[in-house]
């Protein structure tokens, strides 16, 4: 099992360095959509009677993941690592304030727009002025504590993977402020 695990993570460590931007984006996408493949298994087992799986709203979260979301996660980390090199409490501060107010805000309306678009809505601002705020305010909450932790302990070549496991929690919120009704 060791071995196993090591070969893993030695092809994982090579598909990383060789094509980053792919691999992260692959395994954002599958991490997105075992979300939302999870979130319905929730919602299934809490609903009566319970209801087929909405392939279409599985399909719309893996393209989200792996070409919009993913694509753009890695690219802006990249970006970051760059701009700001380092792991020390005053750099990991600096770019969680920036991370959290700038890119954060935009990929949310990104999430919403997108999604609408895909859905066929009219209007594909609607959803995202009504969830904008609260969605916003969640994320802050789960995800200042989760990028302090990324940005001061986790290697730039792990970080997307590692937000990527911290996102298949995230987006089953993401999921459920999605299916929530706005008055």
């Amino acid at each position: 099992m060791i071995d196993y695990m090591n070969n893993v993570r030695f092809f994982l460590k090579t598909c990383l360095e060789k094509r980053p931007i792919l691999t992260n984006s692959l395994i954002y996408g599958s991490l997105c959509t075992i979300s939302e493949f999870s979130q319905q298994t929730i919602s299934k087992k809490l609903s009566k009677p319970i209801e087929p799986y909405d392939t279409a709203s599985i399909t719309k979260f893996a393209i989200y993941g792996t070409g919009i979301g993913g694509p753009l996660i890695a690219l802006w980390y990249r970006f970051l690592d760059k701009k700001f090199p380092g792991c020390s409490l005053k750099i990991a501060v600096k770019k969680l304030a920036i991370d959290q107010l700038t890119f954060t805000a935009g990929l949310l309306v990104v999430f919403y727009t997108s999604m609408s678009i895909m859905d066929g809505k009219k209007d594909i601002f609607e959803e995202c002025r009504q969830k904008f705020i609260p969605t916003y305010k969640t994320s802050c909450l789960f995800w200042i504590p989760a990028q302090l932790m990324n940005f001061i302990l986790v290697p730039p070549i792990y970080r997307v993977i590692y937000i990527g496991t911290c996102s298949f929690v995230w987006i089953n919120i993401l999921c459920y402020l999605k299916r929530q009704k706005v008055e």
